[in-house]
């Protein structure tokens, strides 16, 4: 997905109220259709589901089967947060220059972004009744922050995180990276009233960030129009004990019906540094652009398709030569902001044999400047038995892995000049990428790929492609 190929949104919501109802099929039908929106007292087309945006909700629970029939009439997917200006000149112009790309100018919470300085947009109002629980579906869509998530004066129980149950715990305060989902339980308890809902970001080091919180209200029903909310205050923007308090809470049910399936041995033990840096660029007005890397290789995408290489044995596309460590070492977190490795640029893979099993540590480094980094593997769930500021000691922080109940998920934030240990099963055959989420790093080539060989017959192994296979 090409950096800022997006139009919207930050932050969505859906309520589900607990109910016990039968299995069912439920069937939609989607357009994706341009249509203009007006926010931040501008006026733009936008793409959207159905003349809707955010879309159109999906009411479905366990067991049920969903039927989605999709017509895309457009070129542009929905995603993220909201820019007043033409994101695809957003781009252009960031292409051009060789330096990164404008912030956006508002994040938003279902759709709206509240009022922000200058301009009094409406705010998304999530309407409860005295006495419930409600069943919140956070996900952060935005492309490149980061985010807390607060409703004042209430506590939420946090219940699940990516598509896996953990053990649930209190908290006032969601830390939640692109890409990551949280489900947590809201019971509206507190008096009747309006309470405000705000979504601030995260960056605890010298990065532009979009700094524009986006508000939104809980509103208890019976409150009186017009009713002044109660505030909450947000974490301030470089709140790294707040990140930390609240990923350190999480851990796996790892109960007999949900076990933490952890390997704990491992046949794979790679060791990755992750960061960004300045590379030369002849096409470039500034003279150079900024490249990001993996054990200092910028990955560049193929015009073939990487599991159609794969699966027809069509040499050419990519090599399995990606390294399992990096090439040079040195004090990866160190005073290293004014040096830079000079980074190699290439399609390369890292291959794994059906079922093998593996350990990466990501490592953060300080080139040109540390930053969080929140990674997402595709194929795969993996637990993050680790993590830490500073470099990894491979003899002694292996000792202080959890590897009893470690929380399960597809995407972590690596701390700004830490590391983050993960271990998975490789048992789903095919290409798969491994990446930062923040889409202008992964633009960059700040991504990777693992080849899974199938294992013995076809439950093992990559489903032929369809006949109606596009063409890449």
């Amino acid at each position: 997905m090409e950096y800022y190929r997006a139009r919207t949104m930050l932050l969505l919501i859906f309520i589900f109220p607990a109910l016990l109802v039968e299995c069912k099929v439920r069937l939609y039908n989607f357009r994706v259709v341009q249509t203009n929106a007006t926010k931040l007292c501008s006026t733009k087309s936008i793409v959207t589901i159905n003349g809707k945006f955010p879309g159109p909700t999906i009411y479905a629970r366990e067991d049920d089967n969903v039927n989605i029939r999709l017509t895309n009439k457009e070129k542009i997917i929905i995603l993220s947060e909201w820019w007043k200006a033409d994101v695809e000149a957003v781009i252009n112009q960031s292409t051009i220059t060789g330096l990164p790309p404008n912030i956006s100018d508002a994040h938003t919470v279902n759709g709206q972004t509240g009022a922000v300085p200058g301009c009094t947009s409406p705010g998304f109002t999530l309407h409860v009744d005295s006495g419930k629980t409600y069943l919140l579906r956070i996900i952060n869509a935005a492309l490149n922050d980061e985010l807390f998530f607060k409703i004042a004066g209430h506590n939420i129980t946090v219940v699940e995180v990516d598509a896996t149950y953990t053990k649930p715990f209190s908290t006032d305060t969601i830390f939640i990276g692109p890409g990551q989902t949280t489900n947590a339980l809201l019971t509206a308890d507190k008096s009747i009233g309006k309470y405000l809902i705000a979504v601030s970001p995260f960056m605890d080091t010298v990065v532009a960030v979009d700094n524009v919180t986006a508000i939104a209200f809980l509103r208890y029903k019976g409150t009186i129009a017009f009713s002044p909310p109660v505030l909450t205050t947000t974490p301030a923007i470089n709140a790294t004990p707040a990140t930390s308090a609240f990923t350190d809470k999480l851990r796996s049910l790892n109960s007999k019906k949900y076990p933490a399936n952890v390997p704990l041995t491992v046949d794979h033990n790679l060791y990755f540094t992750i960061g960004v840096g300045i590379d030369p660029c002849a096409t470039c007005t500034s003279g150079s652009h900024a490249v990001g890397d993996i054990n200092n290789v910028s990955f560049i995408m193929p015009t073939k398709a990487l599991l159609e290489a794969h699966y027809y044995n069509i040499s050419g596309v990519f090599t399995d030569d990606f390294p399992a460590k990096p090439p040079i070492s040195f004090n990866y977190t160190g005073n290293n902001t004014a040096m830079n490795l000079r980074t190699t640029n290439g399609t390369r893979a890292y291959r794994l044999a059906f079922n093998s099993t593996v350990q990466i540590v990501l490592q953060g480094t300080t080139v040109i400047a540390p930053e969080s980094h929140p990674f997402h593997l595709h194929g795969f769930n993996f637990f993050v038995v680790g993590k830490g500021l500073g470099n990894f000691d491979p003899d002694n922080d292996p000792k202080k892995f959890n590897l009893a109940d470690p929380v399960e998920r597809n995407t972590v934030s690596v701390p700004t000049a830490g590391w983050i240990a993960i271990r998975f099963k490789a048992d789903n055959p095919g290409v798969w990428f491994l990446h930062c989420h923040l889409e202008v790093h992964t633009t960059w080539g700040l991504k990777m790929a693992f080849v899974v060989d199938n294992g013995k017959g076809p439950d093992e192994s990559i489903l032929p492609p369809p006949s109606d296979l596009p063409t890449c």
